[in-house]
């Protein structure tokens, strides 16, 4: 836990010290397979420009570039790589199986939506681009709903988490629990792209269903 906090002060310190190149860099690992949580990243640069040091648009556009670069990347990467050789040594650089498998099964059920969808979850969200790459996606379509979605997601974190820092700056000098208060009111917006989400799978499996179907004779 201590490693972990040690790190996030780190992370934390990068967004404060290298400004929108911190956030290209540290958004650019987040949506890879490094473990950054965009709540220490986005937050933070959000409350800067509040304070007038950064601009609110050039930090969700500094996030949206990274997470499309770090995307990109685990997609390529994914679509050289294949499918066997990363559930066989996936687990040495943060992909156990079961994450894997989690990805793929979302990735099969929404299809190229679920790239729009998947940026808005967390765990899902920087896992999604490895079976669109694996599958060989459409580059463009994937690129298309890369930007989309972690658009909107470095939106509404900027906002949120201005919202929230504007009103405990101290959560400031402490990184861990600004990221806890954040995941905790964040829990309703989650919730709401997971309904949808849902929705949009029970749509898509129905019209399978349907196409599936043969006519009577």
């Amino acid at each position: 836990m201590q490693t972990l906090h040690n790190l996030v002060i780190v992370w934390f310190g990068l967004v404060h010290d290298w400004g929108y190149g911190g956030i290209v860099f540290l958004m650019a690992l987040e949506s890879s397979i490094v473990p950054i949580p965009s709540e220490v990243v986005m937050p933070p640069a959000a409350f800067w420009a509040a304070q007038g040091k950064m601009n609110f648009w050039f930090v969700v556009l500094a996030g949206t570039v990274g997470s499309y670069l770090g995307s990109v990347i685990s997609y390529f990467v994914a679509r050289s790589i294949g499918s066997p050789l990363l559930y066989r040594f996936g687990k040495f650089i943060f992909l156990p199986p079961e994450k894997l498998k989690l990805a793929e099964a979302w990735f099969n059920t929404y299809g190229a939506a679920g790239i729009f969808f998947a940026r808005l979850l967390p765990v899902i969200r920087h896992l999604i681009s490895i079976p669109a790459g694996v599958f060989k996606m459409n580059f463009a379509a994937f690129s298309t709903w890369t930007i989309v979605g972690a658009g909107l997601w470095c939106i509404v974190l900027s906002w949120y988490g201005g919202q929230v820092l504007g009103e405990s700056p101290q959560l400031l000098e402490s990184p861990i629990e600004m990221v806890e208060v954040l995941k905790a009111k964040m829990y309703w917006i989650i919730a709401g792209v997971a309904g949808i989400a849902i929705l949009y799978g029970i749509m898509v499996f129905a019209k399978r269903r349907l196409l599936e179907k043969k006519p009577e004779a």
